[in-house]
């Protein structure tokens, strides 16, 4: 088996117009793909300098195989298994700027530079006060950006056809928005000057962006076949499915630059992100949250096989194409091509989603995925929406911790403070008790839930029915 290099693969030259914060396995089967896609399908013709955000990172792994390694995309397409390996040559090369401070901020001089992409992950867009523009480099990733962006300002001298297209690729809502109002605080929190934040604001663009691809990582699992077909020693391997979906909030003019919709693939530039942000966490992780602990009270482990389930899988469609999609406002058959393609990914035959994964803090997912369904549907029907109330009421009742009717103990996991008020609410045997005491709960809603009608007769009623009938008879019943 030969190693994994230039010389052994070949690898294309195309010039450095991207720098890339994040070496990840998302970067790398999201972005890194989607650009290889341009490259091949378009005259888009760039590579990407990969900029490792964090002191210990992976450019040094990724130097050793000329940046080169294989995605493998695995999932349904239309009904189809697809398992292909695609190798993946668009990363020049990879800099540690902790220890490459001087050549990172060489990059700013490149004229032809042009693109900055960057998963940093929810906690990287932040502002630290104790970042100082002398830092080599700034902690954070706004103020290395920062420190970027004000020396490729000085080289060009303010030339405004030098500014840099920047996508955030962070799961934050309105990301774009976020980091740009991050760089502007340091700009004036270093005294950069007021010229510099001008040629900031006019000559960059700072565009909010939706990814969303689920991508597993390294295939520990079929790492050795792999191998073996591939007839290389790749180790930056990456496993992804097959859907891909990245929404940009950017005008024609950026996408006429950056043509990744001309490549046929699931690339949109729209006015607005906000009501595709708002599709994804309503149709998607809104889904996710319920079907969680209804369908691990009913025996079952992993998610593809509570859709395949004949009474769960039910449930799951009741719950998206009946109650969720009814509360959202984009054309219903966009809606509904979108869900159907929620359920092929949540089919995967390749990848084991567990859903015991997805619990994990249950009770901050559902105010943010589940709750404003809840309150919409009311408004709009004049009745609650019955499946998204029984997948609440099963959440409850896993939180009560205990074992599964097949003897597997039930283990949440979530902030102590909510584990210790929902120990505390179950031990009075009570549900009246527990369904008012759950919904009051202030610090987790910043409300009192007991206030919207009939919510709290309904939690009570579905909590005892999961528990004097079992959750599966509660979900037949519903049905």
């Amino acid at each position: 088996m030969e190693v994994l290099n230039k010389k052994t693969a070949g690898k294309t030259l195309r010039p450095e117009r991207i720098i890339q914060f994040g070496e990840g396995n998302f970067l790398r089967a999201f972005a890194d793909w989607i650009i290889y896609n341009m490259d091949e399908k378009t005259g888009f013709n760039g590579s990407v300098v990969v900029v490792q955000p964090i002191e210990n990172g992976m450019a040094e792994a990724l130097n050793v195989q000329d940046c080169l390694y294989h995605v493998n995309l695995q999932g349904l397409e239309k009904g189809r298994p697809v398992n292909s390996l695609t190798k993946i040559d668009v990363i020049s090369r990879a800099l540690n700027p902790y220890t490459q401070f001087a050549d990172y901020l060489k990059l700013a001089e490149q004229p032809d530079m042009r693109f900055v992409i960057s998963n940093t992950t929810e906690a990287g867009i932040v502002f630290d006060s104790a970042c100082r523009f002398d830092d080599a480099p700034a902690a954070s990733y706004p103020g290395k950006l920062t420190q970027l962006l004000y020396h490729r300002f000085r080289k060009f001298g303010g030339d405004p056809s030098k500014g840099l297209i920047i996508f955030p690729c962070e799961l934050i809502f309105l990301n774009g928005h976020r980091l740009k109002e991050t760089i502007i605080r340091y700009i004036r929190h270093w005294n950069l000057g007021d010229e510099f934040r001008r040629w900031f604001e006019t000559a960059c663009g700072v565009y909010a962006t939706l990814v969303d691809r689920i991508v597993p990582g390294f295939p520990h699992k079929d790492i050795d076949s792999i191998k073996n077909t591939l007839g290389y020693d790749d180790n930056l391997v990456v496993q992804a499915e097959v859907f891909h979906l990245w929404v940009i909030e950017a005008p024609k003019s950026v996408a006429a630059e950056f043509p990744a919709d001309k490549a046929g693939l699931n690339v949109l530039f729209v006015d607005s992100e906000a009501p595709y942000h708002e599709r994804k966490v309503t149709l998607l992780n809104g889904p996710h949250t319920v079907l969680s602990p209804v369908a691990y009270l009913s025996g079952i482990n992993i998610v593809r096989d509570a859709c395949r389930h004949e009474v769960i899988g039910r449930y799951i469609h009741r719950v998206m194409f009946d109650e969720l999609m009814e509360t959202l406002n984009l054309p219903k058959a966009e809606l509904e091509q979108f869900a159907h393609d929620v359920l092929e990914r949540f089919n995967n035959p390749f990848v084991d989603h567990r859903l015991t994964s997805i619990m994990l803090n249950s009770f901050p997912k559902y105010r943010t995925r589940d709750l404003p369904g809840v309150k919409v549907y009311l408004a709009r029907k004049g009745k609650l929406p019955e499946g998204l109330v029984l997948g609440f009421a099963a959440m409850i009742v896993y939180y009560k911790g205990g074992n599964r009717a097949d003897g597997t103990e039930i283990k949440p996991d979530d902030s102590p403070e909510i584990i210790e008020w929902l120990q505390r609410l179950w031990k009075t045997n009570d549900t009246q008790e527990v369904a008012k005491g759950v919904l009051g709960a202030t610090f987790i809603w910043d409300e009192d839930l007991n206030h919207i009608p009939g919510l709290t007769a309904l939690v009570k009623k579905y909590l005892d029915d999961i528990l004097e009938k079992g959750m599966l008879e509660a979900v037949k019943e519903l049905l």
